[in-house]
């Protein structure tokens, strides 16, 4: 007998024991005779609610309403309707007598009358939730009636449950039997079991078990009935406790009323179909109602709709019940941005209401969903994505960004659009401090060494700025090799006069963590010439440069004076003027556009003024209607007679040459500007050689004699290197091996023919192209470095500057 039952039942165990769930606390309050529990599955822990329904003899007709409930909810399946998870009927012997249990487990619900005292909704908001709530169990009712030739029986607010989600879903089908209305010979109860009925729920034709006027009306006339006492319950806000309360519809709202007589008529032919009702009501066209329908059928609607309700949806959900928004619009949102049927204005809506939610629960319910739209192809989605990126940025985890978010990130670096670069390189302000040194190292720095030759004056700016502000997290080996070179060599010698300006002050705030010698020859000398620059802003960045630098040295000789050699090594002043200050200009400054008739050579840098470095954000938001401008060094040098000017020798036009030839080529943007793998000359000498470069007409001229005048060659030395060679240490001049050398060969080199070797270059081009060069090398170690700064400043100031 008890095989029998259980397999009614469609149980899957032997008993109790072998259910595999957990019995928790039970609810106040459940349908008729049985129980509603909270409960957990054994295995992973997820919540589940559980049912049961007791008797003391097999042959009850509660446990025989019960088995009818367990088949019909296990065979009747709608979005409405409570979904059956598993059930199991356990026999339990206490002496003499036999005690049956049924259980059912279903998805993890509430009883409505709980779930709407825990919301406390009122006013409009309650009116707008009631309505989806009854919407829900319109649908479910009219899918028993129209659909299926069923009839429930007992449609009321014991009968409804509401999920996690907060939707409403209609259980209790222990009463539930087949419409029999076309069945004229029948004489017997249409529902078997409709004793279990309170007598308060029944329209008059049940209470006197009319079955042939139950017959002869439509299948919906029952639940009509009941539908319109769930109605009365849920606004008068207590249990329905005879038929003739059901006249006071003071509580029923005046765009309902009408639906709500209709379907207590007392002639059961013309009661209102619950179809009609879902059709028809006034009531159920709300903010709410409209919001969630558009939701649920998303994938139905064209892009332009789409767009239109995703732009207006931030909004709109600050005017829903926030429980609702949270609990189901939520959800809806974050499965339909990512499975690609929401665009990418939706992204805004789902991390406002995020920000709604505590830290635990944005973690577990928003993040995973950014997550996986990093893989997005879609650029509008990756932009928005990155536009967002501080609001959600500091909520990832370091292995999430480092495994799973930068590796889509990175694509951008290599992105066509100007615009995505520009995000792209901004996000890692939030995104590198949660990497891992290896892929700083190996991935990131790469990125950013082609980023330095970028087209886009703006774009070699906010690298630079970007360099300085994630100094700290780079490993004391890679600063050493990056920072310098990054700065000195690219940003100081930039045709930009923003990207100068912010080397320098990527320089003053990563100070402390270069040591005197390199100070000394390496960084003062390079922001010294900067003192002179067209641009007055670079020029006064430099001059408080060259002050805080200078201190730094000052208080090494006074310490080394003193014979303090604990703290001489490496000195930083982090309260000097562009070093505190460099993150909050850092983010003002990295929406700057730069134009690509701002890469002109130096001579017209007097048309950039300091303007240029608080160029409006509004410029930077629309890169995608103006277009991009490709500057090469074929057209800034090859095209234009050298300038006479003084100024345009300014020592570094090798370098710029090397800078813009980069944009026709497909290396990493460091090749023209290597020094030859040759046997290395001296300090003094490469100095002079970087000199003499730039008289020659044309820019690729090398003195390597196996070099040809094309500049592909060289590029291919720096292909064949190793992935992991230096990204910027290759392209620095080296610096000299000691402090007092370069004094020894200034009074070497002060015996001269030419008082004026920079003379020479300003000069219209040798007849040869190797004679400057050969020259040079010949001279061996006499010109010193510190001898052509000192003549380049006379040369620099009779110019007129």
């Amino acid at each position: 007998m008890f095989k029998f039952l259980k397999g009614v039942v469609g149980g899957s165990g032997t008993g109790l024991k072998d259910l595999p769930y957990n019995i928790g606390d039970p609810y106040p309050s459940a349908w008729g005779s049985w129980s509603h529990f909270r409960g957990t599955t054994k295995d992973d822990g997820s919540p589940v609610s559980i049912f049961s329904l007791s008797g003391s003899n097999p042959q009850d007709g509660h446990l025989a309403a019960g088995r009818n409930g367990v088949k019909r909810l296990r065979t009747v399946r709608h979005p409405n309707i409570l979904s059956f998870l598993h059930s199991t009927e356990v026999e339990a012997i206490d002496g003499s007598s036999t005690k049956v249990t049924i259980y059912i487990v279903t998805e993890p619900v509430m009883p409505l009358s709980e779930k709407i005292k825990e919301l406390g909704l009122e006013g409009a908001q309650r009116d707008e939730y009631y309505a989806w709530g009854l919407h829900q169990i319109a649908k479910a009712v009219s899918f028993l009636n129209n659909d299926c030739k069923l009839v429930h029986g007992n449609v009321c607010l014991a009968s409804v449950v509401v999920t996690q989600t907060l939707d409403w879903k209609l259980h209790a089908f222990d009463v539930l039997s087949e419409y029999d209305g076309t069945n004229g010979t029948a004489t017997g109860p249409m529902l078997q079991y409709e004793w279990l009925v309170g007598s308060q729920y029944k329209p008059m034709e049940l209470a006197k078990s009319d079955w042939a006027t139950i017959r002869k009306s439509p299948p919906w006339a029952i639940d009509s009935w009941g539908l319109g006492c769930l109605i009365y319950e849920i606004f008068s806000g207590m249990k329905l406790g005879k038929t003739e309360e059901l006249r006071n519809t003071a509580s029923i709202p005046k765009s309902l009323l009408p639906d709500y007589q209709r379907l207590l008529s007392s002639m059961p032919s013309r009661r209102l179909n619950t179809s009609k009702l879902i059709e028809n009501s006034e009531y159920f066209q709300n903010k709410l109602v409209d919001t969630i329908h558009f939701m649920e059928i998303l994938s139905l609607k064209d892009s332009v709709e789409k767009d239109t309700f995703f732009r207006k949806l931030p909004n709109l959900a600050e005017q829903l019940p926030r429980q609702i928004v949270l609990k189901k619009l939520l959800p809806l949102l974050a499965s339909a941005l990512e499975f690609g049927s929401a665009a990418a204005p939706a992204l805004t809506a789902l991390l406002k209401m995020g920000s709604w939610l505590s830290v635990e629960e944005f973690t577990l319910k928003v993040l995973p969903t950014i997550v996986k739209l990093f893989a997005s192809n879609d650029r509008a989605v990756r932009v928005a994505l990155l536009q967002h990126i501080d609001q959600y940025g500091e909520s990832l985890s370091a292995q999430v960004v480092d495994e799973q978010v930068y590796p889509h990130v990175a694509t951008g670096f290599a992105d066509t659009s100007a615009f995505l670069r520009e995000l792209t390189l901004k996000s890692m302000l939030i995104l590198a401090p949660k990497l891992s040194q290896r892929t700083m190292s190996g991935s990131l720095l790469k990125y950013l060494s082609k980023l330095q030759v970028d087209e886009e004056p703006a774009i070699r700016t906010n690298t630079t700025i970007l360099l300085g502000n994630i100094a700290s997290y780079l490993n004391e080996g890679t600063r050493k090799r990056v920072l310098i070179n990054a700065f000195t060599v690219r940003a100081l010698r930039d045709t930009f006069s923003p990207a100068r300006a912010a080397g320098v002050m990527a320089l003053c705030a990563t100070s402390s963590y270069y040591d005197m010698t390199e100070i000394a020859t390496r960084i003062l000398p390079n922001i010294v010439v900067l003192t002179i620059d067209p641009d007055s802003d670079v020029r006064s960045k430099a001059f408080q440069a060259v002050d805080q630098f200078l201190q730094i040295v000052k208080q090494y000789n006074e310490k080394s004076n003193a014979g303090d050699s604990a703290g001489t090594g490496s000195l930083g002043i982090s309260s000097m003027p562009g070093n505190a200050s460099l993150l909050g200009w850092a983010m003002s400054s990295l929406t700057l556009k730069g134009k690509a008739s701002d890469q002109a050579p130096l001579t017209a840098a007097n048309s950039v003024t300091s303007a240029a470095t608080t160029t409006s954000t509004a410029s930077s938001e629309t890169p995608s209607t103006a277009p991009v401008h490709r500057v090469s060094s074929s057209t800034d040098f090859a095209d234009q007679p050298m300038p006479p000017s003084p100024t345009s020798t300014d020592g570094w036009g090798e370098i710029e040459n090397g800078i813009h030839e980069e944009q026709d080529s497909d290396k990493d943007g460091w090749d023209d500007i290597e020094p030859l793998e040759e046997t290395k000359p001296s300090p003094a000498l490469a100095n002079i050689q970087a000199a003499q470069k730039r008289p020659v007409s044309q820019p690729v001229s090398q003195p390597k004699p196996q070099a040809t005048t094309s500049v592909r060659p060289k590029s291919t030395v720096k292909v064949t290197k190793d992935e992991d060679d230096d990204l910027w240490g290759s392209i620095a001049v080296p610096p000299p091996k000691s402090a007092s050398k370069p004094l020894n060969v200034k009074t070497a080199g002060a015996v001269n023919d030419d008082d004026d070797p920079w003379a020479a270059i300003a000069a219209p081009p040798p007849t040869t192209k190797a004679k400057p060069l050969s020259a040079g090398r010949g001279r061996g170690a006499k010109p010193a470095a510190p001898k052509l700064g000192a003549q380049r400043m006379n040369r620099t100031s009779s110019s007129g500057m």
